[in-house]
């Protein structure tokens, strides 16, 4: 699989923290260590999708909508129609999905600390809860640290518009405020990262051996044993 440049270099970093530790060797079975491994590698299988060129506008799971205020009531009668045409909302829609990518490269490093740092207080529960219980444990210890982590670069990106006719219509549309666009947008991307890990973590639940971390395929693939 090939990644952009500026999708590397802008992983590079989490990638250190994501990284799963080695595990030649069976270690004693700690599932507290096996809730860390199986967000470990989901949030890693996540983000390296999420941070490809296009990685949430092609995604079924991640894609950011244009947000109602890019095509409001509360504009000028030209911008109304220009703002609702399918051209323009294409075009919208890359661009905040573009923006969403920037968002994905600064929320890598603190989902990967949570991760390293996180408390689990009944990890039996999270190995036989739901498909997705790891991850909504890490979205319960996040809180709304992702958002505001998150919330700069979502800002900058959406106004890197590229086209110089979205940019004529912006300026007529008097119900854009660019802070609250960014937040929604963040809000979007936020709960996007969280369903990309919590996809990746039902599939490797579903199939653990796939993962060759013996760990994993020793807890997840006995069931509910324990």
């Amino acid at each position: 699989m090939i990644y952009h440049r500026r999708a590397i270099l802008g992983f590079g970093a989490a990638a250190g923290l994501i990284a799963l530790p080695g595990c030649s060797s069976l270690p004693g079975l700690s599932l507290t260590e096996a809730v860390k491994r199986l967000l470990t590698l989901s949030s890693q299988n996540a983000f390296a999708e999420l941070m490809q060129p296009d990685g949430f506008f092609d995604s079924q799971v991640a894609r950011i909508a244009v947000p109602d205020s890019l095509g409001g009531s509360r504009v000028t009668s030209v911008a109304t129609a220009l703002l609702r045409s399918k051209a323009i909302q294409d075009r919208l829609l890359k661009q905040v999905n573009r923006a969403a990518e920037t968002g994905a490269e600064l929320a890598a490093p603190i989902v990967a600390e949570t991760i390293r740092n996180m408390s689990v207080a009944d990890a039996t529960a999270i190995i036989n809860g739901g498909p997705r219980a790891a991850t909504s444990l890490l979205q319960r210890q996040l809180g709304n640290t992702l958002v505001e982590r998150i919330l700069p670069g979502i800002g900058n990106g959406l106004k890197l518009f590229d086209n110089e006719i979205i940019n004529l219509v912006l300026s007529q549309a008097t119900n854009v405020d660019f802070s609250t666009l960014s937040r929604d947008v963040a809000n979007q991307v936020s709960d996007a990262i969280y369903r990309s890990i919590g996809a990746q973590e039902e599939s490797i639940r579903a199939n653990p051996r796939a993962t060759n971390d013996p760990l994993l395929i020793a807890v997840l693939g006995v069931g509910k044993a324990f």
